[in-house]
């Protein structure tokens, strides 16, 4: 490993500056525009090291932003998209939801809006979407019964952040399973059996908070047929399909049903499939324009200072798993956004994970589990705000019924001091293009 160089680093402190800086200036920290912070911070990292030809440092960015992991990841977020926008639009999430309120207790309400957004988000693959869905549902019931606003709002972000860690669309997922170079099932694996436990916790939880309370739920109208789409991609990817295939398969049966329910007709379906792709376009930049900085950034020897000052106290491979653990968790902080966080840190978890012989699916597993963490507990992150202006209520009441993110996060804790999983005997051939 070469000498590192922490003025390598600026591009980073820029960009915290500008999006740190503003949301404490305004109160907003999603005031500054993501994807202009990150152009500034590119534009910063291409004018440093006068030695270096600007020709060359712009092959430098284009290697780093071109990398073909990182290509994936694009085509993969504009799949997602699609399918996400297409299986919403023929009704998919209307009928997910109407069907599983049908089979909640009126005594386990509260459990049951837990359970039903961990169900809406893992097929989803979005706990903004699935808030949105949800809220308005749960300010319903709090309004027929005596449970807080923040309680109802609680649970529905905790079941989101289930579905955001583990769904095989989410952008978190994607990112943690591409960074780390590793395979969508083997990480779902690793993953599903780590945070398990918090969701069994935290639904006993709500439990014994709301025993006793009944409430009335309207049962609307559902369609089975409807939901098939997220059935399957769920099936598939667990079964070890490509992930292109996957979602094209999604794409395919959702557009199919729609037609045939009479949600589109082939210009709508087309339509909504652009949609999708287009929700998709900020995210897919930003891998592109974090990638092709953190390239420079690391020829300039910044990588190699960030990992010599990761490493330097670590003396074991379980040290190296809560250091990855605190990387992504800081970057989370000052991000507020889990997806952005696994984009910065997990080029540098990798090196890590590879230095001290940490698997791809548990160093991925890491990154996605701690950032969901920070994330559901943060009171100025998307997911809180959407929650509280929907609800009318203050973000921070929430934060007190944020059971599920804080136990993922001791889940996660034990899996590494327990040294789960076992290091697997023989050796994965991790598809390219999953």
């Amino acid at each position: 490993m070469k000498k590192g160089n922490p003025w390598a680093l600026i591009p980073f402190v820029v960009f915290l500056i500008l999006f740190i800086g503003t949301g404490v200036i305004t109160g907003d920290f999603y005031a500054f525009p993501v994807i202009v912070a990150i152009t500034i911070s590119s534009a910063v990292a291409l004018a440093m090291n006068r030695k270096e030809p600007f020709t060359q440092k712009v092959d430098i960015f284009c290697r780093g932003a071109g990398n073909s992991n990182v290509m994936l990841m694009v085509v993969i977020f504009l799949l997602a998209g699609a399918f996400s926008e297409v299986a919403k639009g023929m009704g998919a999430v209307e009928s997910a939801v109407n069907l599983a309120l049908s089979f909640v207790p009126q005594n386990l309400i509260i459990v049951g809006l837990f359970i039903i957004a961990c169900f809406i988000s893992l097929s989803m693959g979005t706990s903004m979407g699935t808030i949105v869905a949800l809220a308005p549902i749960g300010v319903g019931i709090s309004e027929q019964t005596d449970f807080s606003l923040a309680l109802v709002m609680g649970a529905i972000i905790g079941g989101s952040m289930f579905g955001d860690n583990l769904s095989f669309i989410s952008d978190t997922t994607i990112t943690a399973v591409r960074t780390q170079g590793t395979e969508m099932k083997d990480k779902f694996k690793v993953n599903f059996w780590i945070v398990l436990p918090a969701a069994i916790i935290t639904g006993i939880i709500l439990w014994a908070i709301t025993f006793g309370e009944t409430t009335q739920v309207e049962h609307l109208s559902y369609n089975w047929v409807s939901i098939v789409p997220y059935v399957l991609v769920i099936i598939l990817a667990l079964a070890g399909m490509n992930v292109f295939l996957v979602l094209a398969s999604g794409i395919t049966l959702a557009g199919a049903i729609g037609l045939t329910n009479g949600s589109y007709d082939i210009m709508t379906l087309l339509g909504k499939i652009s949609e999708g792709m287009a929700g998709m376009y900020e995210m897919a930049f930003l891998a592109i324009l974090i990638a092709g900085m953190v390239e420079i950034i690391k020829f300039n020897g910044g990588i190699d200072f960030l990992l010599q000052l990761a490493t330097r106290r670590i003396k074991s491979k379980k040290g190296a798993e809560f250091s990855i653990a605190g990387l992504v968790g800081l970057t989370n902080l000052s991000t507020a956004n889990n997806t952005i966080s696994i984009l910065i840190a997990g080029p540098l978890a990798k090196n890590i994970a590879e230095q001290y012989g940490i698997e791809p699916r548990k160093s991925a597993s890491i990154l996605d589990i701690f950032s969901c963490t920070i994330q559901g507990l943060l009171p100025y992150g998307a997911q809180f705000l959407v929650a509280a202006s929907i609800a009318k209520i203050s973000p921070v009441s929430i934060l007190q019924y944020s059971f599920y993110p804080i136990l993922i996060g001791i889940c996660g804790i034990c899996a590494i001091l327990i040294g789960y999983p076992a290091k697997e005997k023989r050796t994965n051939k991790h598809e390219v293009t999953n």
